[in-house]
């Protein structure tokens, strides 16, 4: 739900000139999502979004550029969110757990990863676009590597 609720804001502030939680919560509320004031001002500070000075609008802090950390955030998102990859020839089929598809989708995004071309994102699952089929088993090798390190350092009990 939150994964999916922090994309739908995306696409609004990307789509309309939004100044307040307010209009926002109202515009997720046309898009079937009813939010509280306070999740909402902490998806916003989870996401990155601030307000532009000329206009009040809401916008991403990266403004579109890829953060120095992005590939970071990549690792750590994979290893919190990623079930399962597969790839079929330059095709990758990701799969997370419901809701969470979204924010595993914009970090892949925004991380400097040269395989890949675009994402498309569903509720637990993406659709990762990737150069060619070396691209992809590139791709599934190292986001496995990263989910694999993680779950070597989790205690055996949450595993």
């Amino acid at each position: 739900m939150k994964g999916t609720r922090q994309g739908v804001i995306l696409d609004v502030i990307q789509r309309e000139s939004i100044s307040s939680q307010e209009m926002l919560r109202q515009r997720l509320h046309a898009e079937g999502l009813d939010v509280t004031q306070a999740t909402l001002s902490r998806d916003l500070k989870e996401l990155g979004v601030v307000k532009r000075a000329s206009d009040g609008a809401y916008q991403r802090l990266s403004g579109g550029l890829v953060s120095t950390d992005a590939l970071g955030s990549l690792q750590r998102t994979t290893a919190e969110f990623l079930t399962r990859a597969e790839r079929s020839e330059q095709l990758v089929v990701l799969r997370t757990d419901s809701g969470q598809a979204a924010l595993l989708a914009i970090a892949i995004d925004r991380a400097p990863l040269t395989e890949v071309l675009g994402t498309v994102a569903g509720d637990d699952t993406i659709l990762v676009i990737c150069r060619d089929a070396q691209a992809a088993q590139s791709l599934v090798q190292r986001l496995d590597g990263w989910r694999s390190a993680a779950l070597l350092r989790m205690p055996a009990l949450v595993r």
